[in-house]
């Protein structure tokens, strides 16, 4: 018998790599002639490169480069030589992560810091390079993105600007001239699972920008500047933003890797799965066993689970969900490609024990999973 374990990490309580070790620990002592795969997963968001290290050979690469304030910091991103390919989580140099809540102030951020890590992957001889572009504490459009790859961005004085949010609409014009040619030659990839358009009511602005520190009459500017850039990208580069889904993701960090660099959109777990050949490690598994923190009906638009669902249909292999907590009814899950269901709080029946003793209650919903329904 053939089990992948392939999780998410419970956030905040147990990452992927441990729920796999304590749940390939309970199957060996019920059979240790089982073959089992551990394969954590995620879908593009905070503690992918992390995934990426369990997965698949590639090396750590270390780099200062500008927060969204212009100063230095030093943040990482994940190298693939075999694949040249380079993994890079915007919010290493761009996110809110870096910042204390006081410190937030998205019209004065910057996405500059991003463009210096796919500069530094570039150099290292990068062919595709895959960003996430969740957590950013951004709102600028990825003018700062394109400004460290050459774009320029001009008043209508022909003066440069800074690349932050509040200058967007101020921009009267986009100068080419000085970017980067080998940006040309790279295929980009966007992991994203954000809807958003670039502006409006549904917009990067109105829906991110007070939790990134703007105030209300800030965010009308934001758009305005956002519908701004909008129409230059229309006049320049014959896009219109405003129609790709997820432009407004990452502060409109979707519209501008869509023009500046020709990238595409895709779900986060689709493109871990590529990179690390997932659809190829399952094959005649018997079992897949996953699971997340909170399973809800969110987790079936684009996530890990979702992507473990469309892989496991292609075999017939059948699917353990084991999670925290489970907010959906088990025939629910059922019709969606769950066959088996089980979460910590439904057996504590105490969410404040589920989340103080994760690795207990997993080893003893395990045990169930193994003895009432594997092994029949």
């Amino acid at each position: 018998m053939k089990i992948v374990i392939a999780p998410d990490k419970f956030k905040g309580s147990l990452t992927g790599k441990e729920f796999c070790n304590i749940v390939a620990e309970v199957i060996k002592e019920y059979d240790a002639n089982i073959e089992i795969k551990k394969i954590p997963l995620a879908d593009g968001g905070d503690g992918t490169i992390d995934v990426l290290k369990e997965n698949i050979e590639g090396e750590i690469h270390s780099v200062v480069v500008k927060n969204p304030f212009f100063k230095p910091v030093k943040a990482t991103y994940f190298y693939i030589p075999s694949l040249s390919t380079a993994y890079i989580e915007m919010a290493e140099a761009s996110g809110m992560k870096l910042l204390k809540k006081n410190e937030l102030n998205c019209k004065k951020a910057t996405t500059f810091g991003t463009g210096e890590l796919i500069l530094d992957a570039i150099n290292i001889g990068a062919k595709t390079i895959v960003l996430g572009i969740g957590g950013s504490a951004t709102n600028d459009a990825g003018i700062g993105m394109a400004h460290a790859l050459g774009y320029r961005f001009l008043d209508i004085d022909n003066k440069e600007l800074m690349p932050i949010g509040e200058n967007l609409i101020n921009i009267h014009r986009i100068d080419k001239n000085k970017v980067d040619k080998r940006v040309l030659n790279i295929t980009f990839k966007v992991a994203n699972d954000v809807k958003n358009p670039l502006f409006g009511k549904q917009g990067a602005a109105y829906i991110y920008a007070a939790q990134k520190g703007a105030k209300s009459s800030e965010i009308k500017h934001l758009d305005q500047g956002l519908r701004n850039i909008n129409n230059l990208f229309i006049s320049q580069f014959g896009i219109n933003a405003q129609n790709i889904k997820g432009a407004g993701s990452g502060g409109g960090m979707g519209a501008g890797v869509h023009v500046f660099l020709n990238a595409n959109m895709s779900l986060g777990i689709e493109l871990i799965k590529e990179i690390i050949q997932f659809d190829k490690k399952i094959k005649n598994a018997d079992w897949i066993i996953t699971g997340e923190g909170s399973l809800d009906q969110s987790s079936f638009y684009g996530k890990t689970i979702m992507g473990i669902v469309t892989s496991a249909k292609q075999y017939n292999i059948p699917i353990a969900a084991l999670c925290g907590i489970i907010k959906i009814t088990k025939e629910n899950l059922k019709e969606k490609g769950i066959t088996y269901s089980a979460s910590l709080v439904e057996e504590t029946r105490d969410i404040e024990k589920a989340i103080k003793n994760p690795r207990l209650y997993l080893k003893i919903i395990t045990k169930k999973l193994i003895l009432n329904f594997i092994q029949n």
